[in-house]
């Protein structure tokens, strides 16, 4: 009886890692997917790219793809989400916040932008939770939005000391675009739209820019710098970056729940510094390798919930 008893007790064991650990691996694969597409954007705009450019292999390809999707779930109303609605998102966390995001990049290393705009979220996150939804913040993730704070300022003392007005102005984009995609997180909540469902209707409205696009040449331009390039941005930024990352870190938050699937986010940070030095030979400098261990111990407050 004991025996048959442990055995029963180590199956449901295992039954029960499994989804914990798939878990894991697409939280994992989600936020390698996120570093890889602000790898993709210092790539492409060293390269000759320009943040139009990017946007459009951001949002077209995966617009075009989800264009069924919207139309059998019902156009007119947006998925349920609605026209008003639909266009704030889009502006707070999609093609509006992504294309000041890249303008970021021409300024300051990849250092800086991988690191301030996720804590700036973070910091943006908890301020709105406080203020517009009325949500009780604790001791520890007070303590948690004074590291991050201190993080960044360490990064932004690199930008002062060394970059100059440039490095100031990159980080300050980084900030903004950070609190965009704060107030987007706080809209989802508020409103109750998915993630999935919002990244369907932003996508899809990102197509009413295309117009714009293809009649100020950019289609040439993009077209110049070559087929190979063009698609590593398309993967890059249309498939891993967006769609992809999007359901990966859906499914770890379905194995894991919201405060465990958490983690992956914070550690997109660590995981842009070390891709970029491995695929782009930046190495981080020491003022911002100290800056995103602060920030790191931020998050990790920051995501307590005592």
């Amino acid at each position: 009886m004991d025996q048959r008893t442990s055995g029963a007790d180590a199956l449901i064991q295992k039954n029960d890692a499994a989804p914990a650990l798939l878990g894991v691996v697409c939280g994992l694969a989600a936020a390698l997917f996120w570093a890889l597409g602000f790898v993709g954007t210092r790539h492409g705009l060293k390269l000759g790219f320009t943040p139009v450019d990017l946007l459009v292999h951001r949002y077209v390809w995966s617009g075009i793809a989800f264009l069924p999707l919207v139309f059998r779930a019902g156009i007119s109303d947006l998925c349920g989400i609605g026209w008003g609605r639909g266009l704030a998102l889009m502006v707070l966390g999609g093609p509006v916040m992504a294309l000041i995001s890249y303008t970021g990049f021409l300024f300051v290393p990849l250092g800086h932008g991988s690191v301030i705009q996720p804590s700036s979220a973070t910091l943006g996150g908890l301020l709105l939770a406080a203020l517009f939804l009325k949500e009780k913040i604790s001791a520890s993730r007070l303590a948690g939005a004074l590291v991050i704070v201190g993080g960044l300022g360490v990064i932004g003392a690199e930008s002062i000391g060394h970059i100059g007005a440039d490095g100031v102005q990159g980080d300050l984009i980084f900030v903004l675009t950070g609190f965009m995609f704060a107030g987007f997180g706080a809209l989802l909540r508020h409103w109750r739209v998915s993630a999935v469902s919002a990244a369907l209707v932003i996508n899809v409205l990102s197509l009413l820019l295309l117009p714009i696009y293809l009649a100020t040449g950019g289609l040439a331009r993009i077209a110049a710098i070559g087929i190979t390039e063009n698609a590593i941005q398309a993967l890059a930024q249309g498939v891993l970056a967006g769609p992809a990352a999007l359901y990966l870190y859906a499914v770890s938050v379905q194995r894991l729940g919201v405060a465990r699937a958490a983690v992956f986010p914070a550690i997109v940070p660590a995981l842009t510094l070390l891709v970029g030095w491995l695929l782009l030979g930046e190495p981080p400098t020491a003022l911002q390798a100290a800056g995103l261990v602060t920030v790191l111990c931020g998050f990790y407050l920051a995501q307590r919930q005592s």
